[in-house]
């Protein structure tokens, strides 16, 4: 036993246990050799009490494995407990997210057939930090941050990925045109990076327009690069493309740990009918495999599933004329897979794992050629603090039914001689001074102060102007300070400033 890799499994929830137990039984035909420890979370531990979603005993599995393949969660939508998928991304540092997109034309119906493409996803930052508020009756707040360092791992990984698989291009997406500050770091980072692979080709994309040629031109991309949420966004999008959701597997990797699941859901509305498609997931197994070392495992069960995928063992959502009998249920495609093991397709062109030659065929799949051994990421570069300078600070007042020429005269009679009022806005909108009588604005107001003398201001004078605001009955709801850092501004404009 001595040769078996440890890995914690969780079977999931709605047809997660489904999936997991045909995934498990293709490993097991095939000779992974691997030691499951099983785990419960998700929607029963929640109900249990455990508002992550995750007892201790799980966390203490993971940190012991180090190595997680995961079927699908329950998450609430709009309320209720957090993500759990987030939560097991963030709190053990699985930065990056790795989706290949390929297209199985014309086994499986695409409009696509040339589509071979691969998204990294940034897994730990953005929106999904979900750090949200209700600060007024009418308004709600989600805080978007990224990180240099966030954003300098996610782009090297990228770039070390598109060098070891054989990929010529890094398109960068973000829509820094809007959000110049956080999105412009990645796109910063994104060009300073570019320089060091000369060997890959490179561009930058709005993330709007990107999204359109994804959707209409798949085949002109080969690895996307991009933050949490669009990610998120783009790689649905992509394995739709290709002919199915539930075709698409997932990594999820970090420093010291890595998981592996399928990217749809739980699919409650059919969970316990035996039908859903196990694919995602063992195609998620087969990157855990690399990931541990038994790329030749690996390389067995990837030609046989694109053999029983060739051959039309089909589940319901790709039954098709190419589909032979009736739509296969989960367990009987695991062991359509498993009579195949050993052989290889015929006309899609196998994969080949660590560093083996791939096969000939036509269509070579260089998404699917993946090797063993570990990218050269480096080390994050830690930069010198810049010289900061305090400057300002925007405080965000709740003042329903009233007009911006209103709030601009109690907040400017202030008796604050460190600071002057300069600008108020509603939804980042300049309205004071010289606003418009058509701007719609809602009770949440952003009034900026700057240092009077047009240079620093002390931690002291906030308590101040604190003090005076509260004084006057002001309900402010939240500070954010406003900064230079080596001289350059810290802080977005107003829009119409």
């Amino acid at each position: 036993m001595s040769d078996m890799t440890p890995i914690t499994v969780a079977r999931g929830d709605g047809i997660g246990p489904e999936i997991m137990d045909a995934t498990l039984r293709v490993l097991a035909a095939a000779g992974a050799r691997i030691a499951p420890e099983f785990i419960d979370i998700g929607e029963a531990q929640y109900l249990a009490g455990y508002s992550s979603g995750i007892p201790p005993s799980a966390w203490d599995s993971l940190r012991r494995t180090r190595v997680f393949l995961k079927s699908p969660i329950t998450t609430p939508q709009g309320g209720g407990f957090k993500s759990l998928n987030v939560t097991i991304r963030k709190t053990l540092g699985l930065y990056a997210n790795i989706r290949p997109c390929v297209s199985y034309h014309p086994y499986v119906k695409t409009l696509h057939p040339a589509m071979d493409l691969v998204i990294v996803r940034e897994n730990e930052e953005d929106l999904y930090a979900g750090i949200e508020h209700r600060q007024t009756d009418q308004v709600f707040q989600c805080l978007k941050l990224v990180t240099r360092p966030g954003c300098e791992k996610i782009i090297r990984y990228a770039f070390e990925y598109a060098r070891q698989h054989g990929r010529r291009k890094v398109t960068c997406m973000t829509k820094d045109n809007i959000m110049k500050m956080t999105d412009g770091l990645f796109h910063r980072v994104f060009d300073d990076m570019a320089a060091e692979y000369p060997d890959i080709e490179t561009e930058h994309m709005i993330i709007d327009i990107g999204a359109a040629k994804l959707a209409t031109r798949p085949e002109r991309f080969d690895v996307i690069v991009t933050l949490n949420l669009y990610g998120d966004i783009l790689s649905d999008i992509a394995a739709e493309l290709t002919g199915s959701v539930g075709l698409a597997p997932s990594a999820n990797i970090g420093e010291h740990v890595a998981m592996f699941e399928a990217i749809h859901g739980s699919a409650p509305d059919i969970a316990g009918k035996g039908i859903a498609n196990p694919s995602g997931l063992l195609l998620a197994a087969v990157q855990m495999l690399v990931h541990i070392g038994q790329p030749e495992v690996a390389e067995t069960i990837h030609n046989a599933w694109l053999r029983a995928i060739e051959d039309g063992v089909h589940t319901a959502e790709l039954y098709g004329s190419l589909s032979i009998g009736k739509p296969f249920g989960s367990m009987d495609f695991a062991d359509a897979v498993i009579e195949r093991l050993g052989f290889g397709p015929e006309k899609i062109q196998p994969v080949a794992y660590a560093g083996h030659p791939v096969g000939s065929g036509s269509g070579g799949r260089p998404a699917e050629r993946q090797a063993a051994q570990r990218l050269n990421l480096g080390q994050v570069v830690r930069h010198p603090p810049a010289l900061k300078a305090l400057v300002g600070v925007d405080v965000f007042v709740h003042a329903p039914a009233v007009s911006a020429d209103f709030l601009a005269g109690q907040l400017s009679a202030l008796v604050t001689p460190a600071f002057v009022l300069q600008m108020i806005t509603n939804r980042g909108v300049k309205v004071w001074p010289a606003g418009f009588a058509e701007t719609f604005c809602t009770d949440h107001w952003r009034c900026r102060f700057v240092a009077a003398n047009g240079g620093e201001v002390t931690h002291a004078d906030l308590i101040g102007l604190m003090q005076a605001l509260a004084a006057r009955g002001v309900d402010f709801i939240k500070t954010e300070n406003l900064c230079t850092f080596d001289g350059e501004r810290g802080f977005a404009l107003g829009q119409g400033q």
